[in-house]
């Protein structure tokens, strides 16, 4: 089936598959730094997530892309729709903001700002989602969403579900890398 694909590679020679390389290096380092420089334009941790959950139907639906940002001086209100990540949780969860509430932080003389959200789709509020925190704080805030794509974000969640699918999608793309002769 490669066949001829694994003769034309023979044939390149090594500085051509070296160059190949070295192409594809750059473009990864390039998506990582418009992914970096994304964040510090937006203060935010992760400026782009994919809706994992049917909690915040119907504002959200699962695989819609969300845009964030997390300026600084901007209070949360309520209806807020946050992106925000606990400690000990790896995935970020998107819940809207129920209530806020200014107080001191446990050991800390500034008011902060506290926050109660809640997925739209869901019973009940989230604190048993907060792995014994009261409410919210700032530092656990990713993000306020800002614009959403809706279900471009199936393919993060198809390579999530299939690793064996990113894995050949990956694989794929680095051997096309490698071919490919301009």
């Amino acid at each position: 089936m490669f066949t001829e694909e694994l003769k034309a590679f023979r044939r390149l020679g090594f500085r051509h598959v070296l160059l190949q390389a070295l192409n594809f290096a750059s473009v990864i380092a390039s998506g990582l730094m418009i992914w970096k420089g994304l964040g510090l334009i937006t203060n935010s941790e992760s400026p782009i997530v994919v809706v994992l959950s049917g909690s915040m139907e119907p504002a959200f639906y699962r695989g819609d892309l969300l845009f964030l940002t997390n300026p600084a001086a901007e209070r949360y209100h309520n209806g807020d729709i946050t992106v925000y990540k606990v400690p000990g949780a790896d995935i970020p969860i998107v819940h809207r903001v129920l209530e806020t509430h200014d107080g001191k932080s446990r050991g800390s003389s500034p008011i902060v700002q506290r926050l109660l959200t809640k997925g739209d789709n869901n019973e009940v509020n989230d604190i048993e989602l907060y792995r014994g925190l009261d409410y919210l704080e700032r530092k656990h805030i990713v993000g306020k969403v800002r614009g959403f794509l809706p279900y471009i974000g199936y393919v993060t969640i198809a390579m999530n579900d299939f690793p064996q699918l990113k894995y050949a999608l990956l694989g794929g793309l680095g051997l096309l890398a490698l071919v490919q002769r301009e």
